[in-house]
């Protein structure tokens, strides 16, 4: 089977990947096309269900659960650190409420995340990843939120940090936070997509286990930062929770969606599945949570 492979331009998602990009491991027998775009637009384009595999933000997944199923594998789990919320100048938590911040896509976990500390006060502004650093430093919003290798360089431009969301997430829950997930469309058939997931585990232990091969090949995708800069990345994003999730990470993705949820920002509540086989019902309406 020809299988588009939908996933970010990215050090991360490029190390992950690489074995399978340069043939390292078995396809068996189906044929991967690497599609590279950033996280919203992929985000958007799996509303289209346009390419049997992609990565996604899980904001996004909560919204398509009725056409993607979750893959075992490829998750970026943040433990303790997550997206961060920068500005020029130091300011209160409670400031955030005032102004608008900067979002790196609107169905980004970010912007969930953003949703949930800020309620319904949080005003927003969709801005590209990359341009946000810039468009705090040039006062076009006054706060936004950074994802990618910005959580580790954003320093460098001297910005303040307000707010890591995977700190507070943690706190609040006591849970790491999934941020970013890998799917497979359900058309391809069961069968298929559990291929899928052997695959991708294969390239993502690969990766692990030859990490500065694989790293030579994602600094290609690391936008300029240098090789232990990348490497610190990399194993932020990659790593046995990449694998596959723990009974911690399944707990993790189940209460952010759950929270999401109960704070009105998902439009339904899906039931998750982590490992294609239990793949019935996939979401709960109003009245069966009551």
């Amino acid at each position: 089977m020809h299988i588009r492979l939908a996933h970010s331009p990215d050090a991360d998602d490029a190390f992950m990947f690489y074995a399978l990009a340069k043939n390292k491991i078995s396809s068996r027998g189906h044929t991967f096309e690497h599609v590279l775009s950033d996280i919203e637009t992929l985000n958007q384009e799996a509303f289209l269900e346009k390419f049997e595999v992609t990565a996604l933000s899980l904001h996004a997944f909560a919204h398509v659960s009725d056409k993607y199923w979750l893959l075992p594998n490829g998750a970026s789990i943040g433990k303790g650190y997550g997206p961060i919320v920068v500005a020029r100048e130091p300011m209160p938590l409670s400031r955030l409420s005032e102004i608008v911040v900067a979002i790196p896509g609107q169905y980004t976990t970010a912007a969930l995340m953003m949703g949930l500390v800020l309620g319904e006060k949080f005003q927003s502004k969709v801005i590209p990843f990359d341009q946000i650093i810039p468009a705090v430093l040039r006062g076009e919003v006054e706060a936004g939120v950074i994802i990618h290798e910005g959580q580790l360089t954003y320093s460098d431009t001297k910005l303040a940090k307000i707010l890591d969301l995977g700190q507070w997430w943690e706190k609040k829950t006591g849970l790491p936070l999934p941020l970013g997930v890998d799917a497979v469309r359900k058309n391809v058939g069961l069968d298929t997509a559990r291929e899928i997931a052997i695959i991708l585990e294969e390239s993502i232990r690969y990766a692990i286990e030859h990490e500065d091969e694989a790293l030579d090949y994602a600094l290609d995708f690391s936008r300029g930062t240098n090789r232990e800069t990348a490497r610190k990345f990399v194993r932020m994003y990659v790593n046995e929770r990449t694998l596959r999730y723990s009974e911690e990470d399944k707990k993790a993705v189940q209460m952010v969606l759950s929270e999401g949820y109960k704070a009105g920002l998902l439009p339904f509540l899906p039931q998750v599945s982590f490992d294609l086989v239990d793949v019935g019902s996939n979401r709960l309406s109003n009245s069966d949570v009551g």
